[in-house]
């Protein structure tokens, strides 16, 4: 196989990937991905030893032990867009060598779990529950970038989802994919965590239903997406990553999963006062979780 070419795979000046500025040596092979920065410090406020700290834009990354654990806290920022960006990089780290640009014969698995935000479509899943995403359904587009996304993808759910919550043809086409098993099942306490389908946006205000002062294309999406059922699968959540997470994971061969805090109701109308001490739970049962 030809090397990749190297404006296809930008390197910086000291040999690391463009964005993350990291090297195959700074990355755990358990990844915890988070929208804003700074989580990241507050996630490794937990661990025992810090061996890796670095950013740029809003890409930063801490590497560390967490009760003997490696474990690689990267922020993302918000979106699919940015997700496409940290994942095709982690895989890079994981799976090319970057100074040949060839890929390695053999491929490494990364776990990556990233710790949210979301708002619940669902009255029954109040403000502060923590959700698994054991399904994303994408509404950002950016799977369908990739050939053979259909192989990870349940086209059966997505026409049912199509058809019955009246989805626009002018939006991008919807994409179903499953999370890991292995981490979900990891991560899934009952009594604890829900579990459920998370729908993954493009955006904050119109792509999730909100209404300021432009008007929607579809008004009564949010009903319909409540009511939703497939089989024993109902949507959840709303956010902006989990979708792209789960599928670019499912192509490039590493599992993969979202857990969020509920913040927001849309059904109900209820949102936290003050979500900060609740993330900081849930951090730390995600923690305990990966590790046992």
């Amino acid at each position: 196989m030809e090397p990749i070419k190297s404006s296809e795979l930008i390197t910086n000046d000291d040999g690391s990937v463009f964005h993350l500025h990291l090297h195959p040596e700074d990355l755990a092979e358990q990844v915890i991905l988070v929208g804003d920065p700074s989580r990241v410090e507050m996630i490794a406020s937990y661990f025992e030893k810090i061996d890796v700290r670095k950013s740029d834009r809003e890409f930063c990354t801490i590497t560390g032990y967490y009760k003997g654990h490696r474990l690689s806290v990267i922020s993302t920022g918000i979106g699919a867009d940015n997700i496409d960006i940290v994942m095709n990089e982690l895989d890079a780290l994981a799976n090319i060598n970057l100074h040949t640009k060839e890929i390695n014969a053999e491929k490494k698995t990364l776990n990556i779990v990233r710790i949210g935000t979301s708002g619940s479509v669902q009255a029954d899943v109040p403000v502060h529950s923590f959700v698994i995403s054991e399904m994303s359904l994408g509404i950002d587009g950016v799977l369908r970038f990739y050939r053979d996304n259909e192989m990870v993808c349940d086209a059966a759910f997505e026409e049912a989802f199509i058809k019955e919550c009246h989805w626009t043809p002018l939006a991008a086409r919807p994409y179903a994919v499953k999370a890991s098993d292995e981490l979900v099942d990891k991560l899934h306490t009952e009594g604890v965590t829900v579990k459920g389908v998370t729908l993954t946006a493009n955006g904050f205000y119109g792509p999730q239903g909100r209404v300021l002062r432009l008007p929607i294309e579809m008004p009564t999406v949010n009903d319909e997406i409540a009511r939703f059922r497939f089989g024993n699968y109902k949507i959840v959540n709303y956010e902006m990553e989990s979708a792209a997470i789960a599928g670019l994971a499912a192509l490039m061969g590493h599992r993969a999963t979202t857990i969020c805090l509920i913040i927001a109701n849309r059904a109900t109308g209820d949102a936290s006062a003050d979500y900060k001490p609740h993330m900081k739970k849930l951090i730390e049962y995600t923690l305990n979780s990966l590790i046992r």
